[in-house]
């Protein structure tokens, strides 16, 4: 009888040795076959972080890895709430995908602060080491790596004073418990100082306040300075209004702001950050190790102006800026 029992135990001890090896090679062939699982959260949807997205998703089906084929994609928005996406990147973490798309600071943070293991390709995210996604631009060592969106500020102070060439105030609305943008903040009063001017802050910590942040900013300054704080992004139209009102020159870091009513912007063009994100995630599922791919950033500028917006704004434009834009919108 205990050699009877002996023998079955052992053969069930076989069937899932046999059971586990079997699985082994299922999913080793599934890897071989290029499935993966990518999940992407944003902290809200605007036409910036939506084209980051899109370009993520279509790099991904270039390199042969197609949603509904071989590829599961799952997309949250937190809209615009960091508890929101502290849950999101809970389960996303929870799943174990092949890695985690985290667009726009937030995200990230919330992401990165959830998972030490699960790769994690952070986008749109203006300074990742004052973030503290990663210590250093150099390959991190961790699970973390990404695309900044971060601009040369004195490229942008340049502009400003193409657009309104005596300026010498220059307001900026923008959420205080965004990292990237209190980074951009600090820099850009330290770089107007240096040129003679000044920076004039309006907080606007929810979207509901951009409004009023900007109206508190009448008569104050010479120009509006936006950068790509997720909160003045998602609701541009209302500082659009109050600078065509108040006759106030808006000038913009992302130039999909400028179709919206800025008059101009110096920036990236989201939707190739989209596709600069996703060659990254493709090296990531085709065996590379997140900590040994250094963050990068994007060098492809681009200057939309829009003259209709600078007649609202009591601004006559250049015909030299005129020329030298990639994109006037019409």
């Amino acid at each position: 009888m205990k050699t009877f029992k002996l023998v079955a135990a052992k053969a069930a001890t076989l069937t899932l040795i046999a059971s586990a090896a079997a699985l082994a090679l299922t999913s080793g062939a599934a890897r071989a076959a290029g499935t993966a699982t990518v999940e992407v959260l944003s902290i809200v949807e605007h036409p910036a972080l939506d084209a980051i997205r899109d370009g993520v998703r279509d790099e991904l089906k270039a390199a042969g890895y197609d949603a509904g084929k071989n590829l599961t994609w799952e997309y949250q928005s937190a809209q615009g709430n960091t508890g929101t996406a502290a849950q999101i990147a809970r389960k996303f973490v929870g799943d174990n995908p092949s890695a985690i798309v985290a667009i726009a600071t937030p995200s990230a943070q919330a992401v990165v602060a959830a998972t030490k293991s699960v790769p994690v390709v952070y986008s749109g995210v203006t300074d990742p080491v004052a973030a503290q996604l990663v210590k250093t631009w150099t390959p991190s060592g961790t699970n973390v790596t990404g695309v900044s969106d971060k601009l040369p500020l004195d490229r942008q102070v340049a502009l400003i004073k193409r657009v309104v060439p005596n300026a010498k105030t220059v307001g900026m609305v923008y959420n205080p418990g965004e990292a990237n943008s209190v980074v951009v903040v600090k820099a850009l009063k330290q770089l107007l100082a240096q040129q003679g001017m000044t920076l004039k802050e309006a907080a606007a910590p929810r979207t509901v306040d951009i409004g009023a942040a900007a109206k508190s900013l009448i008569g104050k300054v010479d120009v509006i300075y936006t950068n790509t704080d997720n909160n003045v992004v998602s609701a541009y139209e209302a500082l659009v209004k109050v600078a065509d009102e108040a006759k106030i020159p808006l000038v913009a870091s992302d130039t999909d702001s400028v179709k919206r009513g800025a008059i101009a912007a110096l920036g990236i063009d989201y939707s190739d950050l989209g596709h600069q994100t996703g060659k990254v995630v493709v090296r990531i599922l085709n065996g590379e190790k997140p900590g040994a791919i250094a963050s990068e950033t994007s060098s492809k500028l681009q200057l939309f102006v829009n003259p209709a917006a600078a007649q609202k704004q009591g601004v006559t434009l250049s015909a030299d800026l005129l020329k030298d834009a990639t994109t006037v919108v019409k």
